[in-house]
């Protein structure tokens, strides 16, 4: 099951990573919007679509918000679930990620747990596991 990591700074991407590992996912990290829509046509290609994406918002060359649109727009990433992991918490911002097609929204800093907590809401984890 795989999970795409998507963040510019690599030590968050390391972090979100060791999160999922865990959690049953192999995550496959992009370091913007751009290389992640790469990643996204390389792993369908290979018959892998990955079940989730974690996606900052702001980055370099394609932001979180213009990404999450993207993969919106292709049929093919339907099922993807998308989930914003970023800074931005105001309740704009919010409302226009779930618009564009986020199902969920994490604000950094988070804890372990809390992102947890929301793959399990979004069905993604068994509840045993992500106790």
């Amino acid at each position: 099951m795989h999970a795409l990591v998507v963040d510019d700074s690599r030590a968050m991407r390391r972090i979100v990573s060791s999160i999922l590992s865990p959690l049953g996912f192999t995550p496959v990290e992009a370091d913007h919007g751009a290389t992640a829509l790469a990643e996204l046509e390389r792993l369908t290609a290979d018959g892998q679509v990955p079940v989730l994406a974690c996606v900052d918002w702001n980055m370099p060359v394609m932001d979180g918000l213009q990404l999450v649109s993207a993969i919106r727009a292709d049929r093919r990433w339907r099922d993807v679930t998308l989930m914003m992991v970023t800074t931005e918490s105001e309740h704009s911002q919010i409302v226009r990620a779930l618009a564009a097609g986020a199902h969920e929204y994490l604000i950094k800093p988070f804890t372990a747990d809390a992102m947890a907590d929301k793959l399990r809401y979004l069905g993604l984890v068994p509840a045993a596991v992500a106790s």
